[in-house]
């Protein structure tokens, strides 16, 4: 099988944009990429173009990539939309890896875009409502709710404003959690006090705040155990990536000592099981298949950004990729073992938690951190002599799990 490389990377700040269009942050993440690339616009030969909401936000269905790439100077090329929920720019990546690899073309963008803040609260915060199944909502949604049984919410746990229903998954989630395991609420919010540390050094990220343990747990709480800093906001942004084989490596010779090689990326759907067998949760699943492919371990991950659009969802997926033992994953993050300069350093970017989650362009977003960390240029948020980099990206809900997730292994 043909190597695969990351030879640019670029992506926006993370936040709100209300002066901003799709096609604004689609041009910047993308001109971004092709001048760390030096590479020509001439010279890409695909593209693959992630988005979830813009459909929902303002009408813009069917053509969105040929839209905003159009506006960025992408023509005459095949450019493919790609919308698989909070896992889409993941999924872009798996896709252009994947043109490259079946040797169809060179050299291949994956860009992901998405402009989620509105005033609408209303209207912003369901944007969500279709990532599940629509036929099977109240029965879903009691299923979901259901794995929190067994620990109680405190009074005033429970925000009175406006947020996503995922919270209440997530909290759920939680809350199963530290019944099966004894996980913490303070374990969660080291989590999150964690993040919003690594995000002050970020430029790109959307907060840049750091909080306490205490700071977390006092804040205004959303469901419990979950607090707002442990939550990811609303954001919008961009992100893109230019993969090449080892002959567009070659045509592009500024480039050549910060390529970074793709070792391996894998796309995963879920399957029906048990809320408590998450030997069988997909990205559990995933993981093994994905270690296998590259043929390394979870002990050879020396930094990784997950998927925390909760802590909740950190301390999960940190756990089911290896990187910490099963249910061991709030003891870690309290002794300090995940954040940078620890045992194994997770998000070390802020994660969604901090730097944003627009979800069209969140997976790219692992993408361009992780390249910047393998490259050695994370500047005052580097992790020390990285040389294998994890992300995973999940997406969507399907009975007790994501839809989706992708996973993938870089390596210098």
């Amino acid at each position: 099988m043909s190597q695969v490389y990351v030879v640019g990377v670029g992506m926006t700040a993370f936040g709100k944009h209300l002066s901003l269009s799709v096609k604004d942050l689609t041009r910047q993440a993308t001109n971004a990429a092709l001048t760390d690339a030096g590479c020509e616009i001439s010279r890409v030969q695909a593209a693959y173009f992630a988005n979830a909401t813009q459909g929902h936000m303002d009408g813009q269905h069917m053509v969105r990539g040929q839209v905003a790439l159009r506006a960025a100077g992408f023509q005459g090329i095949p450019i493919v939309n790609v919308e698989n929920a909070c896992a889409s720019a993941s999924s872009a990546f798996f896709l252009a890896v994947n043109h490259v690899r079946s040797g169809a073309a060179d050299i291949v963008l994956a860009a992901g875009a998405e402009k989620m803040f509105s005033e609408d609260k209303a209207r912003m915060f369901a944007s969500f409502d279709g990532a599940w199944d629509v036929h099977d909502t109240e029965a879903g949604k009691a299923r979901l709710l259901a794995m929190g049984k067994g620990v109680s919410p405190p009074a005033e746990s429970q925000s009175s404003r406006p947020y996503s229903v995922f919270m209440d998954i997530y909290g759920a989630m939680g809350r199963m959690h530290m019944r099966e395991f004894g996980t913490t609420q303070r374990q969660f919010a080291a989590v999150a006090a964690k993040n919003h540390a690594h995000s002050v050094n970020n430029p790109l990220s959307q907060y840049r705040n750091a909080y306490t343990v205490e700071q977390i747990l006092a804040a205004p709480p959303i469901t419990y155990p979950l607090t707002l800093p442990m939550c990811s906001p609303v954001s919008d942004g961009a992100a893109a990536a230019i993969v090449c084989n080892a002959a567009g490596l070659k045509s592009l010779q500024g480039t050549r000592g910060r390529a970074i090689r793709v070792l391996e990326c894998v796309l995963q759907t879920g399957s029906d099981r048990s809320p408590s067998d998450l030997e069988h949760h997909l990205v559990r699943l995933a993981a093994r298949n994905l270690y296998e492919r590259a043929g390394i371990g979870p002990q050879d991950v020396d930094v990784a950004e997950v998927h925390d659009a909760t802590a909740i969802g950190e301390i999960l997926q940190s756990e089911l990729l290896g990187l910490v033992p099963m249910g061991l994953g709030g003891p870690a993050a309290e002794r300090g073992e995940t954040m940078i300069g620890g045992r194994i350093p997770i998000n070390p970017s802020g994660g969604l938690e901090s730097k944003g989650h627009p979800i069209g362009a969140t997976g790219l977003g692992q993408i361009f951190e992780l390249v910047t960390q393998l490259r050695a240029e994370a500047r005052e948020r580097q992790v020390q002599g990285a040389r294998i980099a994890l992300a995973e990206n999940g997406g969507g809900l399907v009975g007790v799990e994501e839809a989706v997730a992708c996973l993938t292994l870089l390596g210098r």
